[in-house]
């Protein structure tokens, strides 16, 4: 059997990851993030399959305002994943989502990063 590689522990919302913490299934929803009715039936399809964190693509503003609907709607950790404009980090944050991905291919200056940073730290959403 293969080694894990030693991690740092965190946590996404209710469930742990890294460290010593047992591996968590995760998925990424394959819906428009603005079509909430969707987007929340398939996550809650996953969350029936055994999914324990979820992640959405953000691409714009409207997705971005969807997803305190989606959060309130769902039982698992809810992860945006940002292209492009970090500002939809920021919005995702105030939606409550319990963490964010930022693509590096995309979202890569340093200011920009440490803005969502500093919004994310408070909040302990990593």
């Amino acid at each position: 059997m293969n080694r894990r590689r030693d991690s740092k522990p965190l946590r996404i919302g209710d469930v742990s990851v890294g460290g010593d913490a047992p591996v968590v299934v995760q998925s990424m929803a394959k819906t428009d993030t603005r079509d909430i009715t969707a987007t929340i039936n398939q996550i809650r399809e996953l969350e029936e399959c055994g999914c324990e964190i979820i992640r959405v693509a953000v691409p714009d503003e409207e997705a971005a305002q969807a997803l305190s609907a989606i959060k309130r709607d769902i039982r698992i950790p809810l992860i945006a994943d940002i292209h492009f404009d970090y500002r939809l980090a920021l919005t995702s944050l105030g939606a409550g989502v319990d963490g964010l991905r930022l693509n590096p291919g995309n979202i890569s200056d340093p200011e920009h990063i440490a803005v969502v940073v500093r919004a994310a730290k408070p909040r302990q959403v990593p």
